[in-house]
């Protein structure tokens, strides 16, 4: 009986598992994660310049990140 309960709970979580994951953030909301308070450098002419010290040294460009939010735009 024990078991049977087990695997049927089991069984839920497994096909709960391959639902369709639906996206938190609305389309109509991205545009306040764009937001530039919400960006993790504290002086963003700083970081630049700090990221184009390291290309420098790397020999390399891109590969740090992207520019801008959630909305996909530069």
């Amino acid at each position: 009986m024990k078991t049977q309960r087990l695997l049927l709970l089991a069984s839920l979580f497994a096909i709960a598992a391959c639902s369709p994951i639906k996206p938190w953030v609305k389309p109509y909301e991205r545009q306040n994660i764009a937001d530039e308070i919400m960006s993790f450098d504290r002086d963003p002419v700083a970081s630049s310049y700090l990221h184009h010290v390291y290309d420098a040294r790397e020999a390399a460009r891109g590969g740090d990140g992207a520019s801008g939010g959630g909305c996909g735009c530069n």
